[in-house]
């Protein structure tokens, strides 16, 4: 799956970012992750073949995976990138961002009520964040809205903020000083989203995950397998069928 990262770097901003795998990795290294720089791949979207056709298969794109795609410092280069976007209508841009508050000065001249190939995530950790973002979320004209909850910190409700969003991941923290990620709060919003008809996925364990009274410490190349063994990941498609 096509991954396109415009640049690199990010700064931390919520209580989310305290172990995060981008500043970590970075600092293995030798990077400075506060600095951010516009990658070689900048002009990947478009980028073409001998034979006049795109490099990158048109489909799914994950977009800026190691920074924020509506962090400040990247302004004068957004531009540019919503022009290769609009271009590739063939591909569904999907990214995350802490910054949702940043959303409707960073939007291209044409958005009206959103582009059909642009996925946006907001992402929320704790029940103070996710009443102060996506209470502004709800109020975006964006054409595909999903949730990501990861890491995860404490139990939410989500279930008001749900409506018009079309999927929500949960995942917990990847770290040895992890926080704890407790089972039965992934459970409790599988359920806010079957009731109200979202897509749900357990994307990865936490390091320390805590299930039924029992802490387990798991390591970090589990995280996601054991998710799936769980198998509560819930989709409406799936659901309708079964009726």
């Amino acid at each position: 799956m096509p991954v396109w990262n415009p640049w690199r770097g990010c700064k931390k901003c919520s209580e989310g970012c305290e172990h995060c795998y981008i500043h970590k990795g970075d600092a293995k290294r030798g990077v400075n992750t506060g600095e951010i720089v516009r990658t070689k791949d900048f002009y990947k979207p478009v980028e073409k073949l001998k034979n006049g056709s795109y490099k990158m298969k048109p489909g799914l794109v994950y977009m800026c995976f190691t920074t924020d795609f509506l962090i400040e410092e990247a302004d004068e280069w957004r531009d540019e990138c919503w022009r290769m976007i609009k271009e590739r209508s063939d591909c569904n841009f999907l990214f995350l961002t802490k910054r949702i508050e940043r959303f409707a000065q960073c939007i291209p001249r044409g958005w009206a009520d959103g582009w059909e190939n642009v996925t946006v995530c907001c992402t929320v950790e704790n029940q103070r964040n996710a009443d102060k973002k996506l209470s502004l979320f709800s109020s975006l004209p964006i054409k595909h809205k999903g949730i990501t909850a990861q890491p995860l910190i404490e139990r939410v409700d989500l279930e008001r903020y749900l409506n018009g969003v079309e999927f929500v991941v949960v995942g917990g923290e990847s770290d040895r000083n992890a926080r704890v990620l407790d089972y039965s709060w992934v459970l409790d919003l599988r359920e806010q989203c079957i009731r109200q008809n979202v897509d749900f996925e357990f994307r990865q364990c936490g390091t320390h995950f805590l299930k039924d009274g029992k802490l387990y410490n798991l390591q970090t190349k589990i995280l996601c397998s054991q998710a799936r063994r769980a198998g509560i990941n819930w989709k409406r498609e799936q659901a309708e069928l079964q009726m």
